[in-house]
């Protein structure tokens, strides 16, 4: 599983130090620039998440026809060009034309699909986990170098050291296998835009994609500008609170993967993340004191990583696997969209409200996601089963398609897939009658 997964985390882990090294700054940056005021401060930080939106699905769709591996690297060549654009931009406006060229390069649901076609599901939630882990590190650094490399060196300068990593990246690409071909997919692996839309699972992990970075956005939005303007902190001096906000998190991402995957209980731990979320934004909303905030940041981190490894795993498992590009790409649109909601609120939030006021809107907003959250249904009773094709009868096929239980199957690399629901039909009962006795 590592060695498949190891160099797309690293390239993925990658794009985002590129990105978030400008975040902690972000804010402060762009309201310097000339026509900037805290709307288009904010607009800065979600329009990439606009241009990621609408690529999401084109892209996703198109690697599920011509491989993940192509996407990637035509993706980052465009996002090379929107960091370009923003290190030479010389008002608010031409930064936001970079930042919106940036989101073009939208492969993060490519590299999530390509993870999700090289490695089991049984082992998926650590895969996603490990790629999270990696992601994680790169955040943590980025939460390190940011401050300190925009603080010396001008925050300009962070937009070169992207495109930098961003080029780097390229020469990764080779050594990454490209998705196995899926061949005599069942019926249930059509595609059906509207039914992806509509499929009750999916569009609530889509909404949850949604808040988790709508509330991530808002978080970077208010954090920097709280410290230094309310708490007089230097910029240079935020990654005194992101570092030890992202261990905590990196902490919270071990149990959330051994209960919510080993454990079965995806959906409760979801659940606890968002009461962390709004625990989190209590403290920040009422802090009389750095200290109070600070903790407020912490506990928001717990809960976005108690998410992460669990809501890509998730949503690739609700995914038939032919649909799983444009599954993903759904998925991290919604995300995107989230990110670009969450940084125009942000904006407005601050020139307008209060952060007491803030926290009562999110807390109103977490008690609804919380309800719809507690009717998702886990996919604790959903198993697969690994046949050789050489061992299979030849009527497998009818058997396949009119057995109650059996969710979808395909074929990959010389191997009958099964996904079947374990409480209607049974592993051996599968196996019984799928295979030659000979070959039992």
């Amino acid at each position: 599983m590592l060695k498949a997964i190891f160099p797309i985390s690293i390239i993925i882990a990658l794009r985002f130090l590129g990105l978030f090294i400008v975040l902690p700054v972000l804010s402060i940056y762009a309201l310097q620039l000339d026509g900037a005021n805290e709307i288009t401060a904010g607009a800065v930080i979600g329009v990439y998440a606009i241009s990621q939106m609408i690529m999401q699905v084109p892209f996703g769709s198109l690697s599920d026809k011509v491989g993940r591996k192509k996407i990637l690297f035509w993706g980052t060549i465009i996002f090379i060009i929107g960091s370009l654009l923003c290190f030479y931009a010389s008002n608010i406006y031409a930064l936001l034309l970079g930042r919106l060229i940036q989101g073009m390069g939208a492969v993060g649901a490519v590299g999530t699909a390509l993870i999700s076609d090289l490695v089991k599901e049984e082992t998926r939630a650590k895969a996603m986990a490990f790629m999270g882990a990696i992601i994680a590190l790169s955040f943590a650094f980025s939460m390190t170098l940011g401050p300190v490399i925009g603080g010396f060196f001008g925050i300009d300068k962070l937009f070169l050291l992207t495109a930098v990593l961003a080029f780097l990246s390229l020469f990764l690409l080779v050594k990454i296998p490209d998705s196995p071909i899926i061949k005599n997919s069942s019926k249930y692996g059509k595609r059906d835009y509207i039914g992806l839309l509509k499929d009750e699972n999916l569009y609530r992990m889509n909404i949850t994609n949604f808040l988790q970075k709508m509330l991530m956005t808002t978080a970077f939005m208010s954090i920097p500008i709280v410290m230094t303007q309310q708490f007089l902190w230097q910029k240079e001096e935020l990654w005194r609170i992101y570092v030890p906000a992202m261990i905590f998190g990196l902490l919270a991402m071990i149990p959330s993967v051994i209960v919510g995957e080993k454990m079965k209980k995806s959906k409760e731990m979801l659940c606890i993340g968002i009461i962390f979320f709004i625990t989190s934004y209590y403290f920040m909303g009422y802090a009389k004191n750095e200290l109070v905030f600070v903790s407020g940041v912490i506990l928001f981190f717990i809960g976005f990583n108690i998410h992460e490894p669990l809501m890509q795993s998730l949503t690739s498992k609700y995914a038939k696997v032919k649909n799983r590009g444009i599954t993903l790409g759904i998925f991290n649109s919604f995300g995107y969209f989230g990110t670009f909601f969450g940084g125009i609120a942000g904006g407005f939030f601050l020139k307008y409200c209060s952060m007491e006021q803030i926290f009562w809107i999110i807390f109103s907003i977490c008690i609804i996601w919380l309800i719809l959250m507690l009717t998702l249904k886990n996919p604790s009773f959903l198993q697969n089963i690994y046949i050789p094709i050489s061992q299979i009868k030849q009527n497998y096929l009818r058997y396949l398609e009119n057995t109650k239980g059996v969710k979808e199957w395909y074929i990959s690399d010389e191997t009958l897939v099964v996904k079947f629901d374990i409480k209607a039909v049974s592993r051996l009962d599968i196996s019984n009658n799928l295979t030659n006795p000979s070959s039992s």
